[in-house]
Parts: C-alpha cells; sequence; structure tokens
C-alpha cells in the first residue's frame, strides 16, 4: 500500500437557524504503580486557582488533570467515535491476541473500550497520571509513566500503539515515534491522534480578519510552547507542507503511512445531524476547557494576568458561542506501520 495523501473532510454545511462496574472487571488500585521511569513522586499536584494540576521533580504539565478536565477527556473520545463512525482507530488492525500500549492514556476510556471490544487483546495504557478508574477490563491494566523517558518495555513487543492528545506535552516528538517503531513488533502500526490548536471559521469575513479572537489563540500556546521547549504545533497546518507528526512517522522508518484530517465544528451550528452533534460536543469540550488550557500557558509562561487572561476568555468564549462565526478546528490522524523484518 503506498503512502497516501492526506483525506480531508469537505466544507462543512450550516444549520439553517430555526455507573455500577460490570461483573468480570478486575480492581486495578494495585496497578496503578510506577514502572521505573518513575517515582512516587508522580502524584504530586499544586492548585492554581482553583485549578489542579501534575507536577513532580520531572514532569509540570501545562493543562489541569481535575475532575473538570477529566470531563473533557471523555467528551474528546465521545465526539470522536461520532466522527469516527464508532471505531476505535483508523489503523487497519487484524488479528487475535494482539498486545496493544495506550500512550498519554488519561483517563483510560480509550484503552477500556478496546479492552471490552477484543476481549483476546492484552491492552496496557500509560500516563503522568493516575486519573484511571480503579474497575478495569482483566484484560486492561494502567501503569504511571513518562512516555518522554526510555521506555522499560521491551523492543517488538506490541503489535499496536496508539497515542492522542499529546500536544504540548512532548519535548522531543521525534523521539516519540522512533521509541513507537522500535516497541513495535514488525508489521505492527502506530497511530497518532493530535488536533490542531488554530480555531478556523467558515465565515469568510472572520477568517480574513488578522485581529480577530480566533487568530490569536493558536499564535499563543504555540509561543508558550517554544519557551518551554514542548510544541503545541505537531498538527499544525498551513494547507502546504506536512505537518509534524507526519513528518516524524516518516523518520522513524514507518511504512504505509496514511493521514485523515477532519473538520470538528464547534458548536451545533452544523446543518448535517451527525455533524450537529459532534459539534455539540466539541463546544461543550471546548468551551468548559478554555479557562484551564489557558492558565499556565498564558499567566505563568507568558506572564499574563489573571484579570487579562480571564478579559481575554471571555471574548474567546463569546465568539465561539455565535453562530454566524461558524467556528471549527482540524483534528489529525496519522498512522503507519513498521515494516516486517
Amino acid at each position: 500500500m503506498a503512502d497516501e495523501p492526506a483525506q480531508i473532510e469537505p466544507a462543512l454545511q450550516v444549520q439553517e437557524p430555526v455507573e455500577t462496574p460490570d461483573d468480570g472487571y478486575s480492581d486495578a488500585g494495585s496497578l496503578h504503580q510506577s514502572t521505573s521511569s518513575l517515582s512516587s513522586s508522580i502524584r504530586e499536584y499544586r492548585t492554581i486557582r482553583g485549578r489542579t494540576f501534575q507536577t513532580s521533580n520531572t514532569i509540570d504539565y501545562w493543562a489541569p488533570n481535575d475532575e473538570q478536565q477529566i470531563e473533557g477527556f471523555d467528551i474528546t473520545h465521545h465526539f470522536m467515535m461520532l466522527l469516527m463512525d464508532n471505531h476505535l482507530f483508523g489503523a487497519p488492525i487484524q488479528g487475535r491476541n494482539l498486545k496493544v500500549l495506550d500512550v498519554g492514556t488519561g483517563t483510560g476510556v480509550w484503552a477500556i473500550d478496546v479492552a471490552e471490544e477484543n476481549e483476546d487483546f492484552d491492552v496496557i495504557g500509560i500516563d503522568i497520571s493516575p486519573i484511571q478508574p480503579g474497575w478495569v477490563p482483566p484484560n486492561c491494566q494502567f501503569f504511571i509513566d513518562d512516555a518522554q523517558l526510555d521506555w522499560t518495555f521491551k523492543p517488538d513487543e506490541f503489535d499496536f500503539i496508539h497515542a492522542r492528545g499529546l500536544f504540548g506535552g512532548i519535548d522531543n516528538w521525534q523521539k516519540l515515534y522512533d521509541q513507537a517503531f522500535r516497541h513495535l513488533k514488525p508489521g505492527g502500526w502506530f497511530e497518532s491522534v493530535e488536533a490542531d490548536s488554530q480555531v478556523r471559521s467558515q465565515n469568510e469575513e472572520i477568517e480574513k480578519d488578522p485581529k480577530h479572537v480566533f487568530k490569536q489563540w493558536a499564535p499563543l500556546f504555540w509561543q508558550a510552547g517554544d519557551i518551554i521547549g514542548k510544541t503545541f504545533r505537531v498538527a499544525q497546518d498551513d494547507g502546504q507542507n506536512p505537518i509534524i507528526m507526519e513528518t516524524c512517522m516518516r523518520r522513524a522508518g514507518f511504512v504505509d503511512i496514511v493521514h485523515k484530517k477532519w473538520r470538528v465544528p464547534v458548536g451545533p451550528w452544523a446543518k448535517d445531524p451527525y455533524l450537529k452533534e459532534v459539534g455539540e460536543y466539541a463546544g461543550l469540550y471546548v468551551d468548559q476547557g478554555l479557562e484551564g488550557w489557558a492558565l499556565r500557558p498564558l499567566s505563568e509562561i507568558l506572564g499574563w494576568t489573571y484579570e487579562e487572561l480571564l478579559v481575554f476568555i471571555a471574548g474567546m468564549r463569546n465568539e465561539l458561542r455565535k453562530k454566524s462565526a461558524m467556528p471549527y478546528f482540524n483534528y489529525h490522524m496519522v498512522y503507519g506501520r513498521k515494516p516486517e523484518a
């Protein structure tokens, strides 16, 4: 299979105005453990303006890890499932008794769903925060680990490696892709999914206005990420050059690379009922996440006052809620195969 060009969703049509655990689950509390690459200090947090952030000697993550953010992770998973026609991954994974690794598993919702749908799979999720549930399928386990460090897994161990939503948290993306390549079995697949942080609009007047608040959002995060050495540009798409994700995939040695791209409406303004539902969830995710996302990058890294941040967020939220603004962002998926030995 030859490398394929990016598959891009067409422009969105505008809408005209008008837990109880299951039997068979295991208590994973004992599985929330540090691997050899991290110490127990990973459970240390700090609070900024009422929001909780992961912090330790090795990690100072930009986004919150509290209940509000956890809800956002699960909302993201839901609208991604809608976008992908209820498929958990895009890569052509086949076979039984496969070993799967989810890098940056967050709440573990993706890993748990994969384990539930494929009872013969062995699914492992790793993350810097121990925010996964205590009850999980017996074929799913979680470990506290930092994917930026040298992985402690064996070479050629996994059939499929999945990573989603890591932008702003990785200091060396090429190393991440190289490690995925090293720890995949020959013939195994790596899938990386990230959002372009640029907020766009199908309103041409807004899209052409360089001073509009939508145009200000992403450059602030790009600047903050550049300062701390953890880029938010990994899915930055100028429409002309390959995105960093695709470049890293090729350099790592993957073949049969596929790049898919979705336009994700923010808010229920799209005409198509399915995209309207996607937009409802994406709008909820963005609306509740704005302040938490901006706290560390804008106030701590770029030096904004909290009052300046609140004014900016209020303006952003106000514009996002306008149907006439028709806001959306792009989601990118890149997957590739490790060649046979």
